[in-house]
């Protein structure tokens, strides 16, 4: 597996590998974050275009998992990490996680951030697991706050969710 840069090529296979990693929320009670369409081609490319998607390729070279992140108040903030189910349980995530971690403290940044689900096992456990905490509401940053009012705005919010940390 090799984690490198997304190319305008690899982002309909990221909307693919979002689609069938939401599929496992269906299970969970979840059925509209399964439902949920992935960004678009278009928002997709803004990532890609800033340096910022990277996806973890199989020896084909075809995508199986992809990370996207933009900078909010100092960090990188982890947008999106999905990792196809047939590939799940690899590392594969966790790689994509560390890889954006050395982007981060290479540009100077303190922090990777992100946003999730806290009671669904590959969500919030995972990421703790993965050296992340989360943050008290009262320490968001203004940009995480705005983050997790538009995640409200969007329903996310109907099952609980946290901001976490990992400090580099």
């Amino acid at each position: 597996m090799r984690i490198r840069p997304a190319t305008a090529t690899d982002l309909p296979r990221c909307r693919d590998i979002e689609r069938a990693a939401g599929e496992c929320f269906r299970p969970m009670g979840m059925p509209q974050i399964a439902d949920d369409e992935p960004l678009s081609l278009e928002e997709l490319a803004r990532y890609q275009r800033s340096g910022l998607a990277w996806v973890a390729a199989d020896d084909q070279d075809r995508a199986v998992a992809y990370l996207i992140a933009e900078p909010v108040d100092g960090a990188l903030h982890l947008e999106q990490v999905s990792v196809h189910p047939d590939r799940a349980r690899r590392r594969i995530g966790r790689r994509l996680i560390d890889h954006a971690a050395e982007h981060a403290a290479a540009a100077g940044l303190a922090a990777l951030t992100l946003t999730t689900f806290t009671e669904v096992p590959w969500n919030a456990p995972y990421y703790a697991r993965c050296g992340f905490a989360p943050i008290p509401a009262e320490d968001l940053s203004p940009g995480l706050r705005k983050i997790r009012e538009q995640e409200a705005a969007h329903g996310l919010d109907r099952w609980p969710r946290a901001a976490m940390r990992r400090t580099l």
